[in-house]
């Protein structure tokens, strides 16, 4: 069912949605290893998709970690909301500063982004990184893949580090890339 409402999503908006078919699980588990999970309180997910991040990030975070859940399309924001109802959900990654600030959530410990940043103007593409490293607290993660290294000059200009991974365990392979603030 999530693939098939995936490639739906995909044929009505590409632009928006960025792939023909969810993350594999194996980039989810990529992408979430090695980060300290045990000392994360506050943590966002942006472009959550169908969940593939989101149902591996739970299975990590700490019981008492909060959690917040972005995704800008309804029909896969809703069934996320009917699958995790103890998340919190907003629907724009633009405003996560705001968002953050309103929820009164602390400053994040880890960002986890399956936005397709190609697909994204570069006002846009600014904003929500901008948006990230705001709400980012000193140390803080911000973990994303993309298709290729087209962000790297941009994350290099808002994180003190920045490493880029291949993966090929993916359709299409990905670039997995690893921030800290």
């Amino acid at each position: 069912m999530d693939r098939i409402l995936f490639l739906k999503k995909f044929i009505d908006e590409p632009k928006k949605i960025g792939s023909l078919t969810p993350s594999s699980s194996f980039l989810a588990r990529k992408m979430l290893q090695g980060l300290p999970w045990e000392n994360f309180s506050h943590i966002a997910e942006l472009g959550a998709g169908t969940g593939t991040f989101t149902k591996q990030i739970v299975k990590r975070k700490p019981s008492a970690c909060k959690f917040l859940v972005v995704e800008q399309d309804f029909a896969m924001r809703h069934l996320l909301e009917e699958e995790y109802p103890d998340l919190i959900f907003d629907s724009f990654a633009e405003n996560l500063s705001a968002t953050l600030r309103d929820m009164n959530f602390q400053p994040l410990d880890c960002v986890i982004s399956g936005l397709p940043f190609a697909n994204m103007d570069e006002y846009l593409r600014r904003r929500i990184v901008e948006n990230v490293h705001s709400s980012l607290r000193d140390g803080g993660f911000f973990v994303m893949f993309q298709y290729s290294w087209q962000m790297r000059k941009m994350l290099n200009e808002y994180f003190s580090e920045v490493k880029i991974d291949f993966f090929l365990l993916n359709f299409p392979p990905a670039f997995v890339y690893f921030c800290r603030k």
